[in-house]
Parts: C-alpha cells; sequence; structure tokens
C-alpha cells in the first residue's frame, strides 16, 4: 500500500497563516520519504481536505491518514472532521483513511511546546 499523510489544520483569512504548516508538511516529508505529503485546511486557505484527498489519490495513495495540526479534540475535530471525511469515503471508497488525534494530545509534542516556552521565557527562540 501507498500511504499518504495529510496535514489539517484550521486555515485563516491571513494567507501567511498557513506558513507553519507547509513548513512543517517539508520537514515531515524529508524525514518519512516512503509517505506523500500533503497540506488542508478547513477554512479560507486551500486546499480543502476534499482537495488534498483527490491529489493523493492522483499519486497513486491508498492508505492515508489525516493528521490534525489542532492543540485538542474541540468541536472541529469532533464532528467536522469527522462529517468532512465520511463524504470523502463516499467519493473514495477504496481508500483507506484513518484519522490520527490532534497533535496536541501527543506526550512528545506537549514536550516540545514546553521546551519552547521555557526558552522563549529566556529570550531565546
Amino acid at each position: 500500500m501507498k500511504r499518504g499523510i495529510v496535514l489539517f489544520a484550521h486555515g485563516s483569512r491571513d494567507p501567511e497563516w498557513g506558513e507553519p504548516v507547509r513548513k512543517l508538511a517539508g520537514i515531515l516529508a524529508e524525514r518519512d520519504t516512503d509517505a506523500s505529503v500533503v497540506t488542508a485546511f478547513l477554512e479560507h486557505l486551500p486546499p480543502p481536505l476534499e482537495q488534498a484527498v483527490d491529489t493523493l489519490a492522483e499519486r497513486g495513495v491508498n492508505d492515508i491518514t489525516v493528521v490534525p495540526v489542532f492543540i485538542a479534540q474541540g468541536g472541529h475535530l469532533k464532528q467536522d472532521l469527522p462529517r468532512i471525511v465520511a463524504a470523502i469515503r463516499k467519493t473514495h471508497a477504496k481508500l483507506s483513511i484513518k484519522l490520527a488525534p490532534a497533535m496536541g494530545e501527543s506526550s512528545a509534542v506537549l514536550e516540545a511546546m514546553a521546551e519552547f516556552a521555557s526558552l522563549a521565557s529566556r529570550g531565546a527562540r
């Protein structure tokens, strides 16, 4: 099976808002060369999740993991994302699409954020 990863973030009207998510996708693509990595946004920024999945399907990917770049599971991840994925599964019935938990719920991510906060308080970044 060919793997794909979608980094799914909220989005913003400010086009610069998506830059860290795109940078994260680049870092991930360099580290996990066996996976095809794309970004998707819930609102305002392209591409929406449906288009990101279409792109992966066009690349021959058949095993997709949607990784929410969110701090925690809120309404968007508990209600909106499952609804969007259910609709996508109807269109792409042959794809395996899994949902990962919110990134911010990972101990490793929380440790990295705590380290950043500590460094920032000392004037470092």
